[in-house]
């Protein structure tokens, strides 16, 4: 038995060496050695040493030694949970170890690979780590270090924009990885006018941040400014937009936003192509758009895939609501305290005898609807999603229905509340809907305790506020304030393709002009 298993070991260590001549891909994983454990020795570079010692501790690093068959040695380091093993595989290591017989055997020649590399001396441990901490593979040769792209971050597909519904438009939205979202852009805007300038941001966490603009009609002005302030932020970790933004306004007390917030391709190329700026975050499935309006925020993506009389149609139904959303509970309130020769006699009497046996004020009334109904909100949102909107409709049912029947609120204030709440989410952008639901309760405040007087102030002085507020150099409340006639073509109305040939002025972009068309 012994002298038969003897013989046994002979013919698989000639079938082996069979195979390692006949077969590339065999012959790579025999030809290289991959070592991770650090007493082992990995070649007589200091550069490698030092890069060894800088990476002590991290599991998912990779050393891996190989030999070409002119003899060269090389040192591969990588990090293999982000980098793609295939190409790996198949386009550096087999090219590596069969690379021409014209090929020195002092070094390796990187024109004998199909990949595209970085060249850097052997002592740049610094930046040959952060490399690799991005997805790049090193190549430790005898005079140089060669760097290789070959990262596989994993991230989420192209998905439709969840927050931004069309029914007639692209569905497509934006994901965490940058540079998905700047394929999906340059699929649109296929000019080299499209300009992309890179930043990376947070000492620890190296997001990459991406500043777009159209060249010669972007603002010049806003895109220095941008610029600058990116420049300037300086901090250990940069987890999203969230925390660049708060760096980037100017007002950070205000309750408007000064930018805007979008998670749609075609919406960020039509903003470029206004003379906006915009920039992409990794890590955040949206892109940020400066400068911005209130009209601007009033806008939806819908708006320019209808006919320009259905779109003109919604926009007044939505400033309607709007309005609903902001004052209907202070009005409520205000007129059923202070004012109610205001009301028709018939519907003055129901609502006085709904409130015949209610306890509390008009005001606090609607203060505890108020805080229910922001409540039910947001547990709709954290509620996992198959149970949520059930769970949050009903709930807004049993406890409205149960308030009425207890006698803790009257019927006429849930039915204002509830009104209230639908007009919120006709707002087509988020952070400004936040912004009227923050304000509709200093608003409530002034109207239960001054009335109408109270509900006048409240408007005058938020009113006063956006007509001083700023987007990096353009006023908020343009074209409105100050009037311009050409502006105000794409604000209550949405006028005909034909007659928008200039882009808006409140941008600040140096080109007007949208269409060669002669008058």
């Amino acid at each position: 038995m012994h002298f038969w298993g003897q013989k046994l070991l002979v013919k698989l260590i000639e079938a082996a060496s069979t195979a390692n001549r006949q077969k590339p891909n065999e012959a790579v994983a025999a030809s290289v050695d991959r070592r991770n454990s650090p007493n082992d020795s990995l070649g007589e570079h200091e550069g490698l040493e030092a890069l060894r010692k800088q990476l002590t501790g991290i599991a998912d690093v990779v050393f891996q030694t190989g030999k070409t068959v002119k003899g060269t040695t090389f040192t591969l380091v990588y990090v293999e949970t982000i980098t793609d093993k295939k190409a790996l595989r198949e386009s550096l290591l087999q090219p590596l170890l069969y690379q021409p017989e014209t090929v020195s055997g002092q070094d390796l020649d990187p024109s004998a690979l199909a990949l595209t590399s970085t060249s850097v001396g052997t002592n740049a441990t610094e930046r040959i780590v952060f490399a690799m901490m991005e997805g790049k593979t090193a190549v430790f040769s005898a005079k140089r270090v060669l760097l290789f792209d070959l990262k596989n971050i994993q991230s989420r597909g192209i998905a439709e924009a969840r927050n931004e519904m069309v029914i007639v438009g692209p569905q497509e939205g934006f994901n965490e990885n940058p540079e998905d979202n700047l394929s999906l852009l340059r699929g649109i805007l296929q000019h080299p006018d499209l300009k992309v300038e890179k930043f990376i941001l947070g000492r620890y966490t190296r997001t990459q941040a991406f500043l777009i603009y159209i060249e010669k009609i972007g603002n010049v002005q806003v895109l220095e400014e941008i610029r600058g302030k990116l420049q300037t932020i300086d901090r250990d970790a940069v987890m999203g937009a969230s925390l660049v933004i708060e760096y980037l306004e100017n007002y950070p007390f205000s309750p408007f936003p000064e930018l805007q917030y979008t998670e749609r391709p075609d919406t960020l190329a039509a903003s470029l192509l206004e003379g906006r700026i915009g920039l992409l975050v990794s890590g955040t499935p949206n892109a940020i758009i400066a400068p911005v309006s209130f009209f601007t925020l009033m806008q939806s993506a819908e708006d320019y895939y209808q006919r320009f009389l259905s779109a003109s149609w919604i926009r007044w139904i939505r400033y309607f609501f709007v309005l609903v959303s902001f004052l209907f509970p202070s009005v409520y309130v205000a007129i059923t305290t202070f004012h109610p020769e205001l009301l028709p006699a018939s519907l003055l009497l129901t609502i006085a005898a709904a409130r015949e046996n209610i306890p509390f004020s008009s005001l606090i009334e609607a203060f505890i609807m108020e805080i229910t109904f922001e409540a039910l909100r947001e547990a709709g949102i954290r509620i996992p999603k198959p149970i949520g909107q059930t769970i949050s409709i009903l709930g807004a049912i049993i406890i409205g229905q149960t308030a009425i029947q207890t006698g803790i609120v009257s019927a006429p204030t849930v039915i204002v509340v509830s009104m209230t709440g639908i007009a919120t989410f006709i707002i087509p952008h988020y952070e400004l809907g936040l912004s009227f639901r923050m304000l509709r309760f200093p608003v409530l405040l002034l109207g239960g305790t001054l009335g109408l007087l109270g509900v006048i102030l409240a408007v005058f002085l938020i009113y006063l506020h956006m007509v001083h507020l700023k987007s990096f150099g353009s006023p908020y409340m343009a074209p409105l304030s100050p009037l311009t006639t050409d502006g105000m073509k794409d604000v209550f109305i949405r006028a005909n393709w034909r007659a928008m040939d200039k882009r808006p002025k409140v941008f600040g972009t140096g080109n007007l002009k949208r269409t060669s068309r002669k008058k």
